[in-house]
């Protein structure tokens, strides 16, 4: 039967039940309406954040467990959210692309309408339409596109590592301007040295950051970070990891950015930071932190949480890439129909910096 706009199908990867390996099937290829464009996706990243959605749930310490559905998430789902692709169509009101062109996808996608989207801020809406998420992702042949404001060029930059900037690389942007202004020699704590940790060194390297700590439990991750630019690690299996940060940076930081933020990163980071201090908390790891109330005021300290980024973000993180200042982080490719290698391999703490799936005709 001839294809027609009714019958077009695009394969995807796709969870159909919790925990399990994820099927392939085929699923509507969706039509761009509106202000909407159609990806032919190449390259996508493959996330921790996916595996939270992958495993259906997150973990909430002694309040027990929160269901993905409760997000409002529905199976079967096409995960990934760090996307490249070549545009293959577009909605009657989309300017400003042309079919064929190469762009970095935006994924935090909002309602488009409230005050928060309008201000450029999508990724803090309320009603949240995150691709990978609340719908089909990167883990599929096609994806629609909200906004051409929701494209970024990347110019001449690997298509694999340009995919990473869309998650990756904008969270620890988002994060690390969070703990900005601070001195070039004041030590900045990086937690966790896996995809995201690596990034940040290298965005903190990029912006004249000198004294950057990083921690983790892998001996080979610390390794990659040292080579990354990091002027000291910490072992994170340490029994009492707060006062190995605090060694390792000669006096307790001021700034900390927990990028695992499980209830033992949190309560060492906490513990570490110095009065004034800042801990930005990225992670989804999971569990919890109990804090006595006096001392946050008696310490000035501020605990904040930092949720991907905004459009301008990536924008910007992409300029600083363009621009040759940004080191590039470990990326390894592997074909899309190894999607389930590549999550399996990311669950059991395999990777060192970035894996990204390749469509065979990229």
């Amino acid at each position: 039967m001839p294809e027609t706009a009714t019958t077009r199908t695009m394969r995807a990867w796709a969870v159909t039940e919790s925990g399990q390996p994820l099927s392939e099937i085929d699923l509507p290829r969706p039509e761009p309406q509106g202000t909407e464009v159609l990806i032919e996706v190449t390259h996508c990243g493959v996330c921790h954040s996916d595996l939270h959605i992958w495993d259906g749930y997150y973990d909430l310490g002694s309040a027990g467990r929160f269901d993905i559905m409760q997000r409002g998430i529905t199976l079967p789902l096409a995960l990934g959210h760090e996307i490249v692709g070549r545009v293959a169509a577009l909605g009657p009101d989309a300017q400003g692309v042309a079919i064929g062109d190469v762009r970095i996808v935006y994924p935090w996608v909002g309602c488009g309408t409230c005050a928060r989207c309008a201000a450029g801020e999508d990724n803090l809406c309320t009603r949240q339409r995150s691709l990978g998420i609340y719908q089909h992702g990167g883990f599929a042949t096609h994806v629609i596109a909200a906004h051409p404001r929701h494209l970024i060029d990347p110019g001449t930059l690997d298509p694999a590592l340009a995919a990473t900037y869309a998650c990756s690389g904008i969270t620890v942007f988002a994060a690390i301007r969070k703990i900005m202004p601070i001195a070039p020699d004041e030590p900045v704590v990086l937690i966790g040295a896996g995809g995201l940790g690596l990034s940040a060194i290298a965005v903190l390297r990029a912006l004249g950051h000198r004294s950057i700590v990083s921690v983790d439990t892998s001996a080979a991750k610390r390794a990659a970070a040292s080579a990354a630019g990091a002027t000291a690690v910490v072992d994170g299996t340490e029994d009492r990891l707060d006062r190995a940060i605090i060694a390792a940076c000669g006096g307790q930081p001021g700034a900390i950015i927990d990028l695992v933020n499980g209830s033992g990163t949190a309560r060492a980071a906490h513990a570490a930071l110095a009065k004034g201090g800042k801990l930005v908390m990225v992670g989804l790891f999971g569990g919890e932190l109990t804090l006595p109330l006096p001392f946050m005021p008696i310490r000035a300290l501020t605990i904040q949480g930092s949720y991907v980024g905004s459009p301008r973000d990536l924008q910007d993180l992409v300029d600083l890439a363009q621009g040759g200042g940004l080191p590039a982080l470990p990326v390894e490719t592997l074909p899309r129909t190894q999607t389930n290698e590549a999550l399996t391999r990311l669950k059991n703490g395999e990777v060192t910096g970035r894996l990204v799936l390749v469509a065979d005709e990229a």
